[in-house]
């Protein structure tokens, strides 16, 4: 049967959506990436419940209460200690692939998710606000895991022609627990004081259905020829993903990295990061992912209420505000994906950033005014929105995409577990130091996130490549293209031009390739 798959005639390596592929597609995002979504939110609604609870525990342990100052630190930390998980978890991404699988990897991480769902559940009944971070620093060690394997996962499975609509499922369904968590968190739902600690455990709900249903399909085709080398799985894999398309094609392609990859194990963090070949790469997805976080996303995300407060809001509108603007992130997300391979990746990332530099500078502008012109309360609230949907749009998910897409087999999981600690360091960042940043330099502090969007736009404009339609060979050709080097032999050969040979990944070797003067144009 697999002669019979492989004797097709060649073509291009083209493919429609299939059922398969969007099932796995919705399980992953469901069951993964809309938790790091739902938990970046969780935490805004019960925030003052949350804080009466600390307080009140340290008033039954010590028999006085908090501080204001110390109670802002254990909230912040609260937050931010989801962001240091995170990087826990990112840093572990590399050695979990390879271990386990793609798929194997988002399904043994599960376990992560029931644990940290259990120990915020029974939080308030243990009277222990440990519980609570601890279970924050848990589900982010899951999310750290899955906000890199999920889009490494469905990059792989996806044919070329969809890997931009597959790659950005998972921003969507970010978008989409952000929302959850703001429907969930109204007063009429579970925004009341005796509701906090089941709110923060429905995170259980998503894995459990994605743990009985994911483990029915099969592993990343890629991962299975590349780097387990098993044709018969590889053939069985791409039939479930794929209908009518040129299986021959698609292997051979697959076939060609492996050949490319044949003397290059898969590497380490250190090899990658001093590897000249991909510097380029590596600088991409250092300045897109530090970029994505320090844009100002996370404060919006985790203050909204404080923003919509301070812009005169009156406070019983706040939470249906804030829910209005988490429809608006699924509909930009939804927006972003349906025309990702339309208009390609660099349109939505360098549009996403660059409209989020304006209204970041929006709202520093607005908070100034509104004392004096009242409808510029309204306008801070637009930079708000605007801000959310710039994200959503194109940097939300983008990244995690140009990180899968830049980087061969052998070197993905590595560029996965920088992108993803850069990615968390940041959040950690922002999360930990804004509040005290507000308090400092006011509406002013807006003007830094403004500029890290404007510089990253910029940068992406000048460096990355459109990646739409191409294979990961054709993609690593054209930075390779960076790093060609044509140096003359020397005076008495003048006529002669040496051309260092690239290695399997588009690296130039010591040897050389000689090219007489006759064979060059005129």
């Amino acid at each position: 049967m697999a002669e019979e798959v492989l004797l097709t005639a060649p073509g291009k390596i083209t493919s429609h959506l299939t059922s398969s592929l969007l099932a796995v597609a919705f399980l992953t995002s469901f069951g993964s990436s809309m938790l790091y979504g739902f938990n970046l939110a969780v935490v805004n609604s019960p925030a003052g419940y949350i804080k009466d609870f600390y307080n009140r525990t340290t008033v039954s342990r010590n028999g006085t209460g908090m501080s204001q100052e110390a109670l802002t630190l254990l909230y912040s930390l609260t937050v931010s200690v989801f962001a240091i998980g995170g990087l826990v978890g990112s840093l572990m991404v590399g050695m979990l692939v390879t271990r386990f699988g793609r798929k194997g990897t988002v399904l043994n991480s599960t376990v992560l998710v029931f644990i940290a769902g259990s120990l915020m559940g029974f939080s308030r009944i243990c009277d222990s606000p440990e519980m609570v971070i601890l279970g924050r620093f848990i589900t982010g060690i899951h999310s750290g895991i899955a906000l890199s394997v999920v889009p490494m996962y469905l990059g792989e499975i996806a044919p070329k022609n969809l890997r931009g609509f597959l790659g950005l499922m998972p921003s969507i369904f970010i978008c989409v627990g952000v929302f959850t968590a703001q429907i969930l968190g109204l007063h009429e739902l579970l925004g009341q004081e005796e509701y906090w600690p089941l709110f923060l455990a429905l995170v259980v709900i998503p894995t459990f259905i994605q743990l009985m249903l994911l483990p029915w399909f099969p592993e990343s085709p890629r991962y299975l020829l590349i780097e387990k080398h098993n044709v018969h799985a590889t053939i069985t894999a791409l039939k479930w993903y794929r209908a009518k398309c040129n299986l021959q094609a698609e292997i051979e392609e697959m076939q060609e990295e492996q050949r490319s990859l044949s003397s290059v194990r898969t590497v380490s963090v250190r090899r990658l990061l001093v590897d000249s070949s991909v510097r380029w790469q590596v600088l991409s997805v250092v300045v897109i992912n530090i970029g994505m976080q320090l844009s100002g996303i996370d404060a919006i995300w985790f203050y909204t209420n404080d923003i919509f407060e301070k812009a005169g809001i009156p406070a019983p509108q706040i939470q249906y505000t804030t829910v209005g603007t988490g429809a608006i992130e699924v509909v930009a997300g939804l927006i972003g994906c349906f025309t990702i391979e339309h208009l390609g990746r660099r349109p939505l990332i360098i549009g996403g950033f660059g409209f989020m530099g304006l209204c970041c500078a929006g709202i520093t502008f607005s908070l100034v005014l509104q004392e004096h012109v009242s409808v510029m309360r309204y306008v801070s609230v637009a930079c708000v929105v605007g801000i959310i949907a710039g994200f959503c749009i194109g940097p939300a998910g983008v990244p995690f995409l140009i990180t899968a897409e830049l980087f061969k087999q052998s070197h993905r999981p590595a560029a996965y577990t920088v992108g993803g600690a850069l990615n968390w360091m940041s959040n950690f960042t922002v999360g930990f130091v804004f509040p005290f940043l507000q308090m400092s330099a006011g509406a002013y502090c807006y003007l830094v996130f403004s500029g890290v969007c404007l510089a990253v736009a910029t940068y992406v404009f000048l460096i990355i490549p459109e990646t739409k339609n191409k294979t990961f060979m054709e993609i690593s050709q054209l930075f390779a293209s960076k790093e060609s080097v044509m140096e003359s032999q020397g005076p008495g050969n003048s006529d002669q031009l040496k051309l260092r040979k690239m290695n399997g990944y588009g690296a130039l070797e010591n040897g050389s390739v000689e090219f007489d003067s006759s064979m060059s144009c005129p």
